[in-house]
């Protein structure tokens, strides 16, 4: 359904790897949007898109600003990844939990807000499980720090939408990937392995295959997500994902042919098992498509060649950018 002009949509994180290719749907779709970011140099908004920098100084002034002056809300935002959140938990909890409390209780305030989507994690938050696929239904044991801040942040947002009305919904990706991700962050195999390929170095399996994920690719994220703006029911929760299962050792089998015309090899170290990696994660997004009429547009073979061919294209060996 084509949005009027006049809406406005505020996208906090959405100067990342993710984000852009939100600000980029909603712009095409006539939205017109404020970016709330951290960095003083955003790369890679579309013209006519509004930037405030969220910095320490600014306080919660910035978000307010930009929450004022919009009609509906996208949080990407997210101070660590799954993998620095097992160097430090404690730390996890503190820079993520406070600050997106405060954010919900500020929404909370404003009347006029339509919609937020809030970003969860569907790679973390249901844990080591059997079913394939996970729907939403599916019991949560998250095996990482990351996981358990995600979860709590989702039932604070329940909590402040049965208590505040806070039309609030949580949208639980996949394993996003394509062109601009940055590689060797700990989170993004097929940025780093990509990215490690091009660079000669090996690339690390935890098991003679790996783990097994579900792979989607930036743009179709990015769709789905704002299907959930657009038509998401709030105080629900939606898996977004592609709906199939690959291991690390089939996305490199697709990347070898690449990897091989322009005179690259892919090279493997395999490593025991770790505890604390699911053994495999895929989701079930059929909720999603029946609220919404979403549908991955873009297939892992085809998002592999042109995550490729865009790392292949740069001039310098990282000129990667933030992951959301």
């Amino acid at each position: 359904m084509p949005a009027a002009i006049s809406t406005t949509t505020c996208v906090i994180g959405g100067a990342g790897f993710i984000g852009r290719a939100v600000v980029a749907e909603l712009v095409a779709r006539g939205r017109q949007v404020i970016v709330v970011g951290r960095g003083d140099s955003p790369q890679g908004l579309p013209a006519g898109v509004r930037y405030l920098e969220n910095s320490v100084e600014a306080g919660t002034d910035v978000v307010r600003i930009a929450l004022e002056a919009a009609t509906e809300v996208v949080d990407l935002a997210y101070a660590t990844s799954p993998g620095t959140s097992f160097q430090d938990p404690v730390n996890d909890i503190l820079v993520n939990v406070p600050e997106t409390v405060r954010l919900f209780e500020l929404a909370a305030t404003m009347s006029h807000l339509r919609k937020f989507v809030w970003i969860s994690s569907g790679g973390t938050v249901y844990g080591r499980t059997p079913a394939v696929p996970i729907s939403e239904l599916h019991q949560t044991l998250p095996l990482s720090p990351y996981g358990i801040t995600k979860l709590a942040l989702e039932k604070y947002a329940h909590m402040y939408f049965e208590t505040r009305q806070l039309p609030i919904v949580c949208v639980r990706p996949a394993n996003a990937y394509g062109q601009g991700q940055r590689p060797y962050s700990g989170q993004g195999f097929v940025a780093t392995a990509i990215a490690s390929i091009l660079d000669g170095r090996p690339l690390m399996l935890f098991g003679e295959q790996g783990t097994v994920r579900d792979y989607l690719h930036v743009t179709d994220m990015a769709t789905g997500i704002v299907a959930a703006l657009l038509e998401g029911v709030p105080g629900e929760v939606y898996n977004l994902g592609s709906g199939e299962g690959f291991t690390n050792r089939q996305v490199l089998d697709m990347l070898t042919p690449l990897a091989q015309v322009s005179g690259h090899s892919v090279v493997v170290e395999i490593k025991p098992p770790r505890p604390f990696d699911v053994p495999a994660n895929i989701l079930d997004c059929h909720k999603l498509q029946a609220a919404t009429g979403w549908q991955r547009e873009v297939s892992l073979e085809q998002g592999l060649a042109q995550t490729w061919a865009w790392f292949a294209g740069q001039t310098s060996k990282v000129p990667y950018q933030t992951a959301l």
